[in-house]
């Protein structure tokens, strides 16, 4: 079947994409095009008693369960293996996740370390070292905003020369930054900037990395091996807070440079790493590598490259492919007016910066200053507990991932986020005596368990599912810019939380809560009515579904082997006549 548009500029005027016939045209297209792929493409027919057969005058008909006088034959993508290749390329990548968490997580401590704070801080009347709001502020805040521009280069990078080697490189440029924070002696300034150029890999990385995962796992364990780059940021935090108590008690600045050193461990192992695992499978055939492509998917999902999985997903690429040269090549702004993608793009920008406004990071980053005013003598050992729960329960988020869908999981983990940080707030204003704290030691308490629950309620839902879902969103015309800006708006208000959190608490203490439980009440409407459920589906199953307007309320439950009615309008000869003529041809 061959597919003819012929276009006619609108009567309305000079831009006729800004006209409502410009729609139009697209249902037109899209109609045609998801007959195409329904006819073709059997991963769109989610029952087997869907998939069509020949008859013996060579038509297709539809074989009911009734007509079966044999067992449904397994799904081709069931018959896919969970594969160590697979595995291993999930937990290199995710080395990039590590570094992250690592990075994050390893500040906190610094800052209640002597030396640190006397080459670093300001020495107070009493004789001692801090650190005011604005310079602890700017010293944890410029990192993520090195990562917001990394994350905006990413995109680019990586359609230029590639998912894998973008990865290699990036991961490399985090060791100039950990060169210049290393060889800080006095200058506080200095070891900012060397934040900041660290951020560029590390923002660059949060885009790579759970790009180059989605669009190279099989379908069966994407989820999850996507996930697990929130699993090793995790590990990271954890990592870095032993780290530091283990070098808490040194009296010379290797408390500080010990830790910063080990970056380059994780770095190296990236870099490297990343060179012995396939390209993308997806960005290899855009770029006409069909053979390659094909060899990867089989080597990953463990079967013959002529297997009928294998088939499919070239089949999805080519008619997806052949869609966008139709389309022509793709503009920056395509992003926003390209079929549906302003609805997508501003979605991903609001789940990214929403994994932030739960509030999770705000124990990370401040938590041995949060803790110490509880009381505890040692607040390292509080962080250690911290990471030690996110750790955990990120190992169950894997499974909340791999069983339960993304809508239902995000939802809960929101609602869970906002009543923890009612109580937090509630408690830490009216029951804890901060001048004080020993003489409220269930208020301490309680102020550490729902913390912890806080962490959890993140670490099994926000915190690995966004990368997931995010990374599920868009088609591949756009995948890469998509997934930059998204991820930017992730570090941007990463940078709002981290620099101006000690202003916030220093006015409004303990309420500060509030603000992160009212931003969990808006996301759990947000998911409710905007996040459509994409689990075990292919990323083009997923792009198709954004094109038909599926109800995301009612996703769950969506055939892809039937047109919902509302994409199937009828044609009116004025609209015709307006905006495209649509022909399919045998």
């Amino acid at each position: 079947m061959s597919l003819s548009i012929k276009s006619t500029r609108s009567k309305k005027g000079p831009w006729p994409w800004f006209s409502g016939g410009f729609w139009n045209l697209h249902i037109y297209m899209i109609q045609a095009y998801y007959h195409r792929i329904v006819g073709n493409m059997p991963f769109l027919k989610r029952h087997t008693d869907q998939v069509e057969t020949p008859n013996n005058n060579g038509s297709s008909s539809a074989v009911t369960k009734e007509e079966q006088t044999t067992p449904p034959p397994v799904s081709p993508v069931r018959q896919q293996k969970i594969t160590f290749l697979a595995v291993f390329l999930g937990v290199v990548a995710s080395i990039g996740g590590f570094m992250f968490g690592y990075v994050s997580g390893q500040i906190s401590g610094f800052f209640s370390m002597p030396d640190f704070a006397q080459r670093f801080g300001q020495e107070t009347s009493s004789g001692e070292y801090g650190f005011g709001a604005a310079r602890q502020g700017t010293i944890i805040g410029l990192l993520p905003v090195g990562c917001l521009f990394g994350a905006l280069i990413a995109g680019q990078l990586a359609d230029i020369i590639g998912r894998r080697l973008a990865i290699s490189v990036s991961a490399l440029w985090a060791c100039v930054g950990i060169v210049i924070e290393i060889s800080s002696e006095h200058v506080w300034v200095q070891f900012a900037i060397g934040r900041l150029v660290t951020g560029f890999s590390v923002g660059a990385l949060s885009v790579l990395v759970p790009m180059y995962q989605s669009e190279s796992s099989p379908a069966i364990i994407r989820g999850i091996l996507v996930s697990t780059y929130q699993l090793f940021i995790t590990l990271g935090i954890w990592t870095s807070y032993m780290v530091d108590w283990g070098t808490a008690d040194m009296g010379s600045s290797a408390s500080w440079r010990i830790p910063n050193g080990l970056g380059f461990l994780w770095s190296l192992v990236l870099a490297l790493g990343i060179l012995v695992l396939p390209e993308s499978p997806r960005h290899a055939y855009r770029k006409g590598k069909e053979d390659e492509a094909r060899q990867t998917i089989a080597r990953l999902a463990g079967v013959d490259p002529q297997h009928r999985s294998v088939h499919d997903q070239i089949t999805e690429f080519r008619v997806k492919l052949d869609e966008e040269k139709n389309s022509g090549k793709a503009s920056w702004f395509e992003i926003f007016t390209g079929p549906r993608m302003l609805y997508r793009t501003l979605l991903g920008i609001v789940l990214q910066a929403g994994q932030q406004l739960t509030g999770a990071n705000f124990f990370f980053y401040y938590g041995t200053t949060v803790f110490k005013s509880t009381g505890l003598s040692d607040s390292f050992v509080t962080q250690i507990i911290l990471g030690t729960v996110n750790v955990a329960t990120t190992i169950a988020g894997l499974w909340v991932v791999q069983n339960v869908g993304r809508r239902k999981a995000l939802m809960a983990g929101a609602a869970w986020m906002m009543v923890c940080f009612f109580i937090y707030a509630f408690v830490g204003h009216f029951a804890l005596d901060t001048e004080n704290p020993m003489n409220t030691p269930r208020a301490g308490s309680a102020l550490i368990v729902f913390s912890c629950l806080a962490i959890a309620a993140f670490a099994t839902t926000w915190g690995p599912l966004i990368w997931a879902v995010v990374a599920e969103l868009y088609p591949s015309r756009y995948r890469a810019p998509c997934m930059a800006l998204a991820t930017a708006s992730n570090w941007f208000w990463n940078f709002m939380i981290s620099f101006f959190t000690r202003f916030i608490t220093d006015a409004i203490d303990y309420f500060y809560g509030f603000v992160f439980a009212g931003c969990c009440a808006a996301l759990i409407l947000i998911v409710f009515f905007f996040v459509i459920e994409t689990k075990d589906r292919s990323l083009e199953e997923i792009d198709t579904m954004y094109l038909l307007h599926v109800n995301p309320i009612k996703s769950s439950h969506w055939d892809g082997s039937k047109l919902p009615e509302s994409a199937a309008g009828t044609d009116t000869p004025q609209t015709q006549e307006e905006h495209a003529e649509v022909h399919a041809e045998a």
